[in-house]
Parts: structure tokens; C-alpha cells; sequence
């Protein structure tokens, strides 16, 4: 009979403490701005998706000294016909360090993507990609970051 007690108080224990609080209102986005045209059969009809549409998806800082932080902004418009949401950014490595706009930005605005690319501890030629996930067709994009990192004393 104890045992039995001792393993329901356990498994209470386990759904009480493991169940996750509901997320607030902040965290919510309203679900009919996220589309997906997407179908069974394969077919997509993509005409009032967003598009993310970058001024350009590549930018070389040249030489940097060892140590050194650099940054650089990826402008984007959204050239489509409902809201882009950026659901999340991911970088190839952690010396380089993404910010994105968290709102939804609505057809036409353009907004950027800073990337601050820490050189500390590195040295030679860096390429470093930055994948962009969001409800635009693709759902995926890669901008990329070059560097040449050189020690202090190869900078004269």
C-alpha cells in the first residue's frame, strides 16, 4: 500500500510541476497573420504571401584587427501583400550575434537585420551565414558576412 501511495504522489508531482504556464498576451501573435499556402497537394498559391526582399544578402568588413567588433545592418522591405513575421535568426557561429524585429512588419516597411561580428580569438579569412526563418516564401533566407581578421601587429 505504500509503495502505491509513493508512486501517485510522485506521478502528481511530475504533472503538477512539468506543466508549462500559459505564455501572456505579449508573447502572442493574433494567428491570422501567419498564412501558409502550403497545401496537401503539393500546390502553393503564394500571391498575398510576404516577401522579404534584402537591398543585398552579402557584406565583406575587409581586414579586421584580432579583438576587434563589427557590425552591420541587412536592410529588408517586406515587398508582399500581408505582414512578415521573423520567427527566429540563426548564425553559423557564436562570434556573430543577431538582431531582428520582433513586431510583424507590414507590406512595404523595411526594417534591418544587425549582425556584430566578434573577431576576439579568430584569425584569417571568416565567412559567417546568417539564416533568416519566417511565414515568407522561402520560409528561409542565408545572408552572409566576410572578414579578414589580422593580428595588431599585421595592421601597418
Amino acid at each position: 500500500m505504500r509503495s502505491v501511495f509513493s508512486f501517485l504522489l510522485i506521478a502528481f508531482s511530475l504533472v503538477l510541476f512539468s506543466c508549462k504556464q500559459n505564455p501572456t498576451d505579449k508573447e502572442l501573435l493574433p494567428s491570422d497573420i501567419v498564412k501558409n499556402p502550403n497545401s496537401a497537394d503539393g500546390l502553393v498559391d503564394a500571391g498575398d504571401m510576404p516577401v522579404m526582399k534584402f537591398d543585398t544578402d552579402f557584406h565583406d568588413f575587409g581586414r579586421v584587427i584580432q579583438g576587434e567588433k563589427v557590425s552591420f545592418g541587412f536592410r529588408f522591405t517586406n515587398s508582399g501583400k500581408s505582414d512578415l513575421i521573423i520567427s527566429g535568426v540563426s548564425t553559423s557561429c557564436g562570434c556573430t550575434v543577431p538582431d531582428f524585429p520582433k513586431a510583424p512588419v507590414k507590406p512595404g516597411e523595411s526594417h534591418k537585420i544587425d549582425v556584430k561580428f566578434d573577431s576576439e580569438g579568430r584569425r584569417g579569412f571568416q565567412n559567417k551565414t546568417i539564416t533568416i526563418s519566417s511565414n515568407a516564401q522561402p520560409a528561409t533566407q542565408v545572408v552572409r558576412i566576410k572578414a579578414e581578421v589580422i593580428l595588431p601587429e599585421e595592421s601597418n
